[in-house]
């Protein structure tokens, strides 16, 4: 209410402007509630984590919705009694028609901007091209995408992580190679029986609606560049397609987190998320190339003026860090991931605020 900035003792803190839930999660997690009213008397089950955030996911179990990725529960014991909650990254076509099968009640909460990213890779292998998807390939989201292509005969995908693994791509377009060393590279990544030689002579662009929009745009500009030195910038379009499916919210966080960097100095950047959350790693990574960056997954993170727990930029696990605050006037940027719910964001500024100007220290 204060032009997106708090200002207390020594302490300035600026909010990106846009941060925190956006639709299509708000939507899932209150279609997850809904469920649980609207079955009182059922067992219901999510097929996962319906968000990346541990708080979230926490409050669903205390309302008794059970997790079928917990240890001793299995699709197995699904009947037509159970209701099945499927998450805002969808579910991979194979679990979906298991539910389907079990007769299961389903609450569908997969996010529009996922269906639209689905509409186009389906499309693609219906015509007779290959999904090049951006994203990682472990990700619920990924998997779910890819197995959109794999719903059409001859349908085949390909996952690509970052530019590094697009460049592989893009020479292997251009000038072909080792195609066993291909396959080697991308093991986990590519569809059943991809054959590189065969696969990449049609391909369509597609994208994890949570990476940096930035690098999606631009992997898909270097794909489109090797299709065009390959076979002609005249014969592109039977060879090249892409369509936009880069996420509007995590556009707008990433964008919003940008102009907050060009408009205030700051000390350094404080992002609120799950550790596991894609769009919130890479806000982060977005803050790190700028200031000293810290994501941690909620304010107890803030263990004191001296220690933080957070996840670095590149690392795998979350570490403790000490002497992360500075003395003196202090600037902090604060965003959130789309996962994050906003009431994180206030908890945070008030512990910043007992931790630079007193009050509770540890």
């Amino acid at each position: 209410n204060n032009n997106f900035q708090y200002q207390s003792g020594r302490l300035t803190i600026h909010l990106a402007r846009e941060f925190g839930f956006c639709y299509g999660v708000d939507r899932a997690v209150d279609y997850a509630y809904q469920a649980r009213v609207r079955f009182p008397d059922r067992v219901v089950y999510l097929t996962g984590e319906i968000i990346h955030n541990p708080h979230v996911n926490g409050e669903l179990r205390a309302q008794g919705i059970r997790f079928l990725s917990d240890p001793g529960e299995s699709i197995d014991q699904l009947t037509d009694e159970h209701v099945v909650i499927l998450p805002a990254f969808g579910v991979t076509i194979e679990l979906l028609l298991a539910l389907q099968e079990r007769g299961c009640t389903l609450v569908d909460t997969t996010c529009g901007s996922v269906l639209n990213v689905w509409k186009n890779v389906k499309r693609y292998a219906e015509d007779g091209f290959t999904s090049i998807i951006h994203g990682k390939y472990k990700h619920e989201e990924t998997r779910a995408t890819a197995s959109q292509a794999l719903n059409t005969a001859n349908g085949q995908y390909l996952v690509v992580l970052d530019r590094d693994e697009a460049r592989v791509v893009c020479d292997y377009i251009r000038s072909g190679g080792d195609a066993s060393a291909f396959r080697t590279r991308f093991e986990h990544a590519a569809s059943p029986g991809f054959d590189p030689d065969r696969d990449l002579q049609r391909v369509g662009c597609a994208n994890q609606t949570t990476m940096l929009s930035s690098e999606s745009l631009e992997i898909g500009a270097m794909i489109r560049a090797a299709m065009s030195d390959r076979h002609g910038e005249a014969a592109l379009s039977r060879h090249f397609r892409a369509f936009d499916t880069i996420c509007s919210a995590t556009q707008d966080r990433q964008d919003a987190v940008l102009a907050l960097l060009d408009r205030h100095p700051v000390d350094l950047m404080l992002v609120i998320g799950g550790l596991n959350s894609s769009n919130t790693y890479n806000l982060a990574r977005i803050c790190a190339g700028r200031v000293p960056t810290y994501h941690i997954a909620d304010p107890a993170g803030l263990v004191s003026a001296e220690i933080i727990r957070h996840k670095p930029v590149g690392s795998a696990l979350e570490v403790t860090a000490t002497g992360w605050l500075p003395e003196g006037r202090l600037t902090i940027g604060l965003t959130s991931g789309a996962s994050t719910p906003d009431n994180l964001m206030g908890s945070a500024i008030r512990r910043l605020d007992e931790l630079t100007n007193g009050g509770t220290q540890s």
